[in-house]
């Protein structure tokens, strides 16, 4: 494997909510989504939300290394979405930090 896939840091976050606010937590997410492709050394971020529990919802994003990650982290825009984001949750955001295992 090649050093520069080996530094990528790769996120998966699970946010749920109650069904009654489930279009608003959506809506508020979303507005993660295009700030962070615009950021430096992201690679994906993408928004998905379960079939079988829709109330549940995942952020799969990618970063080129462990700062991408940290400077995406400690951005106003994440920290001001979260201000109404977080009090409609139910559980979350669970973040994973994982790596490539394989090429």
């Amino acid at each position: 494997m090649n050093n520069t896939k080996a530094n990528e840091r790769h996120i998966i976050c699970e946010l749920r909510c109650d069904a009654k606010d489930r279009e608003r937590v959506r809506d508020l997410i979303l507005r993660f989504v295009e700030p962070a492709r615009a950021e430096p050394g992201c690679l994906y971020y993408d928004l998905y939300q379960r079939v079988d529990a829709p109330d549940t919802f995942f952020i799969l994003d990618g970063w080129v290394d462990q700062a991408a990650v940290d400077s995406h982290a400690a951005h106003p825009h994440v920290a001001n979405v979260m201000k109404e984001l977080g009090p409609l949750l139910t559980f979350g955001p669970s973040i994973t930090l994982i790596t490539r295992a394989s090429d």
